[in-house]
This record gives structure tokens, sequence and C-alpha cells, in this order.
């Protein structure tokens, strides 16, 4: 039995597409809401998920609320954003692979593309990325982050060749202000590697594909020690020129541009900022957090 996790806030421009894209594969489908104001519950009602509701702190605390929520009868478990479609191909590799796997193996790495602008990114070096999606019930769990949370299990994992499509309808307003919010989170993630103020699941520690694994010790043993400001210039060019970025075209550039540069300054300049909060106003790091970028760490 496959249980599909899909986490919400206002998607009603997307649940129905995510949940035909796995209404084959799928014998229960469980939407966790935070709290919509538009019709995103009934639609996902109405199509048959199992519509629960949870006050929202982060990615990773709500998922693994949701994976409490389950019984013991569901044998695997897979996340889905409400912005993602699984594609046929994948859809048709799960139904003839997975249960012909050894029990040793606890989890699938499954290629995950993006469409920008209504184009898909091919290049660039970080697509198709490798992600741990599709796990054994209770032998997988998100870790503890703000931010670019994935899934570790105990046991082997194996790669489907499929993809997971991100494929956002929304418009590039809502995608500067979601990336506004993902850079507090993210300017947290990195605080907390210096000052040690909350739990957090370490690089070293990390069991959720090989692919994601590098680029997680990449970014908190290399990235993170690289001069701010200078390291969101260093990775855009990386990005665009070396790894031939400029070959996606207009909406490519713009995607790179800012994802890899504007995105990545403005968790720099979140940093600066809380840094010289605390050393103005001589305050711990969960106090500076929540005075300057606004989110209470529980």
């Amino acid at each position: 039995m496959i249980t599909v996790i899909i986490l919400t806030f206002n998607e009603e421009i997307h649940i129905a597409r995510a949940l035909k894209s796995v209404s084959e594969i799928a014998q229960r489908v469980v939407v966790v809401d935070s709290g919509s104001t538009d019709e995103t519950r009934k639609i996902a009602a109405d199509l048959g998920a199992e519509v629960l509701q949870n006050p929202w702190t982060n990615h990773a605390s709500q998922f693994n609320w949701a994976l409490d929520q389950l019984k013991d009868d569901s044998n695997w478990i897979l996340r889905l954003d409400a912005d993602e479609i699984v594609t046929p191909a994948l859809a048709n590799e799960i139904s003839n692979s997975l249960e012909k796997l050894h029990h040793d193996v606890a989890g699938v790495t499954i290629g995950r593309t993006i469409t920008f602008l209504g184009r898909p990114i091919r290049h660039g070096g970080v697509f198709p990325i490798k992600v741990l999606r599709l796990f054994r019930n209770g032998r997988g769990r998100s870790e503890n982050r703000w931010m670019d949370e994935h899934i570790k299990v105990a046991g082997e994992t194996v790669d489907f060749n499929g993809e997971i499509v991100d494929d956002n309808l929304n418009s590039l307003t809502w995608w500067t202000q979601k990336h506004n919010n993902y850079a507090s989170r993210e300017a947290i993630d990195l605080l907390n590697l210096e000052h040690q103020f909350m739990p957090s699941d370490a690089a070293d520690s990390f069991k959720g594909g090989q692919q994601a694994g590098a680029k997680r010790w990449i970014k908190e043993r290399i990235y993170a020690r690289l001069p701010g400001g200078v390291r969101a210039f260093a990775y855009f060019f990386y990005r665009y020129v070396i790894r031939l970025g400029f070959l996606d075209g207009r909406e490519g550039a713009a995607f790179h541009f800012l994802q890899g540069f504007w995105y990545r300054f403005l968790v720099d300049a979140k940093l600066h900022e809380v840094r010289a909060y605390m050393a103005k106003h001589k305050v711990d790091p969960v106090t500076a957090v929540d005075k300057v970028l606004e989110v209470k760490i529980n």
C-alpha cells in the first residue's frame, strides 16, 4: 500500500493536478493543510484525499507530524509537494518495480526537475537532482531543519529513473515572496551552524541519497565558510557560465539569476542583519531572529 503525503496552504491552483498524477499508484492520499483560505481542502476532499489540519512551523515538523498520524497499514510513503506531479513514466516504474525491491531497501531516490516561467530548466548543474521521496513506512523521517530538509532513512537506497516535475503556476511576484521567506529560514539554519541554539541534523549523519548528501556536505563544509556575498556571485557564475545555465534561454537566465544569485545574496544580507543586531543589542541568536526576521523559534 502506498500513501502519498502532500502539505498544503492555499494550493487550489495545483492540488487537483497533483492528486490526479498519483491516482493510479496511491491507495491513500493524506493532505495536511495549515489553514488555507481558498478551496484547497474542498478540492482535495472531493477527489478522495484524507484532509488533516495542523498549525504551521516548518516543512520538517509538518511532514513528521503527518507521518505520526499514519497507521501501520501503509507499506510505502511518497512525499509530494502540491505544485509537483508524478510523471507517467515514474508512476509506471513505481507500479512495476516497487514491490520487487529487497526488504533491505528502505528508500528510493527519484529525479526532480523544475519548470520556471513555463520552461523546463535543464542546465546549470542543478536539475535533474536526485531526491529521496519514496520510503518504507517506519524507516524514514524528515531531517530536523528549517530549510532544505530531506528525508533520512534507516537502510539502503536505490535509484528510479522516472521523475517528479515541479511546475508552479503562480506568478513571479508570488515566487519572490516565497523565496524571501525561504531566505529567512536558511539564514536561521546557517546561524545555527555557528551557535547551536537548536537541535539539527548534521551533514555527516545524512542518509537521504548520495547526491543530496554530497550537496549538503559542500553547502555546510565549504560554501558556508566562504565570505558572505562573494559566495553568492561565485555560485551564480558556476551555474550560469561553467555549468552552461545560459543554454536555458531567457526564462533560464531569470531563474539562475534569481535562485542562484539574488536568493543566495538575500540569505547573506539577512545573516549580516541578524549578526549586527546581536552585536548592537548584546542578545542571543534566538532573540535576534525574532526581532529581525520575525520568526519565533520554539
